[in-house]
């Protein structure tokens, strides 16, 4: 790769983005802000040589900032550490652990487990929390951390202590960011902070109660590993591995949204990996977890990037601002850091993702029971919860035994929903059923229930066709499911039939001895096939009565 003057110029409007973002972010991990750029830094370099999303920043996030800050509180209750700065440095490198091992494991489908209606849900709480956790930095008022239902609470018991040249400050920055965002290309967070500095400059903020992030302690430190317990790390273990999994989450879903509007293809392991070095040396500089966020991501795709030099860039471009310009931090009012957050979280506050869920009917409730547990139970318990409730909302509709009475289509080999096609008229003698679900442990008793029921419901039914078309392959339950679904059919004098049945399904049976239900005789590739064998079998059945007669 060679450096043009696109991936020139969209590094530096990164850079600009990324630069007050990341002062910002330390105030939500409760770390200092040169943690955060040392982490930024460490980032964007590592993943411009490792990873291959042309358009992905790998800097400090809310939501990974959010979840250390929780995460770290929790292990310091736990183990009654003195300080909580050497937690959050193990926390990062464990991080980076899981995702080395992720990666070298091939587990790149991790994402998938939690789900994207999930995810909207767990991002719009955490908005919401951080957004409400920055107000009381806008008015410079102390409160209790907590829920922002009960921060909104006591922010509202202390309205008389509240400092307004401060919430003047925060709101006319918050205001200033959201206009120059409508300027495509432009770094509208690096002009605010411009901005509030020259104004710091020129006004002594802190004689009206406006408070200053003070100096920066920009020197970088020397890679080492925390000094910490064995018992220590395992208790960072247990929190580091949800935080991997949502940062996971979340820079797959901007490397691959990125990735698909371009025609790009991305290799999750090869990411993962990448990831995971960004992440180990963030921690070991004393940096805060990284992941490819959206705000950075997209900024970097709208700035023109044409490839990872890009991020190259930014990294260079912030390491010099802080060499020639880092005093000028120290001027940065507290409250413009507020609303830089809060102006960052603004699309993850739109409600349209929501609504679209309400509007298809699907996964509506999950999305708003993850976005509850967030708020209510801790960003932490939150997370937790939301990943529980993906795997959950998975086995809910697995599990539901749904089967469609199928028929043929006019003279074809075709066999449709009979609920669907009202045109279409089953054959009083084949019953011909198709679960919707894969057949496995949690609904395969149900469903081969459900089909003993409707085949004894029905008096004139000789066979019973089941299309396996939605199952790949068979658990050991299924496989005692359908072979005890068999033999209660027998008993009522009805004789199975599977049809589209898998490779795997077949050689499943195989191995279990369960060779009759898989002949040829009886398990068909088509279901046309099946029933054409059915119907000449119950064509036989039905005949051998009369000639019996006859011949008496």
């Amino acid at each position: 790769m060679s450096l043009n003057r696109a991936d020139f110029l969209a590094g530096l409007s990164v850079a600009g983005l990324l630069l007050p973002e990341a002062v910002a972010y330390s105030s939500i991990a409760n770390l200092q802000p040169q943690h955060a750029i040392f982490a930024a830094v460490a980032g964007l370099l590592i993943y411009s040589l490792l990873g291959r999303s042309r358009f992905a920043i790998v800097s400090p996030t809310s939501s990974s900032a959010a979840i250390l800050a929780a995460a770290v509180g929790a292990v310091t209750l736990d183990t009654g550490a003195a300080s909580a700065e050497p937690l959050a440095y193990g926390a990062v490198i464990l991080t980076g652990l899981f995702f080395l091992i992720a990666g070298f494991a091939r587990l790149g489908f991790l994402a998938n487990f939690i789900s994207r209606p999930v995810l909207r849900g767990f991002a719009f709480g955490l908005a919401i929390t951080i957004v409400v956790s920055q107000l009381p930095h806008m008015a410079n008022v102390h409160v209790p951390s907590g829920d922002p239902f009960h921060v909104l609470l006591h922010l509202a018991q202390v309205a008389a202590n509240w400092n307004w040249p401060s919430i003047l400050t925060g709101a006319a920055s918050l205001a200033a960011l959201v206009l120059l965002k409508r300027i495509p290309a432009v770094p509208a967070a690096f002009l605010v902070l411009v901005g509030a500095i020259l104004v710091s400059l020129l006004v002594d903020l802190k004689s009206y109660g406006v408070d200053l992030v003070g100096h920066i302690d920009a020197k970088p430190d020397m890679p080492s590993l925390p000094h910490l317990t064995l018992t220590t790390w395992a208790h960072l273990a247990r929190v580091a591995a949800p935080l991997f999994l949502i940062v996971y989450a979340e820079s797959w879903g901007s490397m691959r949204n990125l990735a698909l509007r371009h025609g790009d293809t991305l290799d999750a392991n090869l990411e993962l990996r990448a990831l995971g070095f960004a992440n180990a040396a963030s921690g070991l500089v004393h940096g805060m977890p990284v992941g490819a966020g959206f705000s950075g991501s997209s900024a970097n795709d709208t700035a023109g990037a044409q490839s990872r030099l890009s991020g190259f860039v930014a990294g260079i471009a912030i390491i010099i601002f802080m060499v020639f310009a880092g005093d000028l931090i120290a001027l940065l009012p507290t409250p413009v850091l507020a609303a830089v957050v809060i102006s960052a979280l603004f699309h993850a506050l739109e409600p349209a993702p929501l609504i679209r869920l309400w509007k298809i009917d699907r996964d509506q409730y999950v999305a708003v029971a993850a976005a509850l547990a967030v708020m209510m139970l801790g960003v932490l318990n939150g997370m937790l919860v939301a990943v529980a409730l993906s795997l959950l909302a998975i086995l809910q509709r697995l599990s539901q035994p749904r089967i469609d009475m199928l028929g043929r289509l006019g003279d074809s080999h075709d066999f449709v929903d009979c609920a669907r096609h009202p045109d279409v008229i089953p054959d009083p003698h084949i019953l011909v059923l198709r679960p919707a679900r894969q057949l496995f442990f949690a609904n395969a008793e149900a469903i081969m229930n459900q089909v003993a029921k409707l085949a004894k419901a029905n008096s004139t039914t000789r066979a019973v066709i089941l299309s396996l078309e939605e199952t790949v392959d068979v658990d050991s339950t299924a496989l005692d499911a359908l072979a005890e679904g068999e033999a209660q059919l027998q008993r009522m004098q009805r004789r199975l039939y599977l049809a589209r049945v898998k490779e795997e399904t077949r050689d499943t049976f195989s191995r279990a001895g369960d060779l009759d239900l898989i002949s040829p005789a009886r398990c068909f590739w088509s279901v046309a096939d099946a029933f054409d064998a059915a119907a000449a079998q119950v064509k036989t059945d039905m005949a051998a009565p009369k000639t019996a007669r006859g011949a008496g």
